[in-house]
């Protein structure tokens, strides 16, 4: 088996993958938060060859009340062990290279690059650009929904390789030099000035802002790694960064972020998967804003 791609895949090589013949499962994680049946629609008029459709509130979350989910929050990430049965179910195979994209850049599929790594698999990497990048390089789409699942895979949990950190574990570090939370919201609702989908408006005290959008170009690719390294150096002000602890409103939009810094050679930072949604929940946990 070739070296796995880890972090990004450009169209030519996984088109290249493709006519290796190598074992590989690809994942569309197109969604809209706004309307969560779009992404599974617009699945159904177009995606790559043999992916399957990972729903966001459905595959990639725990609604269930569940008293094993991993997380808090709007969006509280699955037990391990049930993320990796219904991976399993998806036909993953240990060491299989995994491909995830969207249409939206990496807005929700690297949510699921990310939940691989901390189910322990490395080799999962994001379509840079997406949908419209794989277009554009002349792939080849399929349109309908498949009537059946692949044959079930043998995929097993490894030791995690994505740290997260709960609520609890960021309210005591807060305002540690150890800890140096990074917010990928938007900047109105960093600051407070509106907020759509929370109780309560505002930040984490201390905490830094770098929107999730920034990491990418007009046309949804991420930036180079030299640009990524020089602005979250330049925003980290001499932080460590293996100090840095990503959120957002919910868990999502932060893992861009997280594959961000993995890009510019900063290295896998942890997640607070819980994010505001949490956070503002959490008794004696002190907002702010500005």
């Amino acid at each position: 088996m070739a070296a796995p791609y880890t972090t990004l895949i450009t169209p030519a090589q996984l088109m290249a993958l493709q006519a290796s013949g190598q074992p590989l499962r690809v994942f569309d994680c197109s969604f809209d938060l706004a309307d969560p049946a779009a992404g599974a629609a617009l699945y159904a008029q177009a995606h790559l060859p043999g992916a399957l459709y990972q729903h966001l509130d459905r595959d990639l979350s725990d609604h269930s009340g569940a008293p094993d989910a991993a997380s808090g929050g709007r969006h509280p990430l699955p037990s391990r062990d049930t993320f990796a049965a219904r991976l399993r179910r998806q036909g993953l195979m240990p060491d299989m290279q995994v491909v995830v994209y969207d249409r939206q850049g990496a807005t929700f599929c690297a949510r699921l690059w990310w939940m691989l790594k901390w189910c322990g698999h490395e080799a999962v990497a994001v379509l840079d650009g997406g949908l419209p990048a794989w277009q554009a390089a002349g792939g080849a789409v399929e349109t309908g929904t498949p009537t059946h699942l692949p044959a079930e895979g043998t995929f097993a949990l490894r030791p995690s390789a994505a740290p997260m950190r709960g609520a609890a574990e960021v309210l005591q570090q807060l305002g540690h030099p150890t800890q140096t939370v990074l917010d990928a919201r938007a900047a109105p609702r960093f600051r407070g000035e509106v907020e759509p989908l929370d109780p309560v408006a505002g930040h984490l005290p201390g905490a830094l802002n770098r929107p999730f959008t920034d990491n990418f170009l007009p046309d949804g690719r991420f930036k180079p790694a030299a640009q990524l390294r020089a602005e979250f150096e330049q925003l980290l002000a001499g932080r460590a960064p293996d100090s840095v602890v990503h959120h957002c409103g919910s868990g999502v939009t932060a893992t861009p972020n997280v594959l961000a810094m993995e890009l510019a050679g900063l290295g896998r930072t942890t997640l607070f998967p819980g994010s505001w949604s949490e956070w503002c929940r959490t008794p004696g946990a002190p907002c702010a804003r500005g």
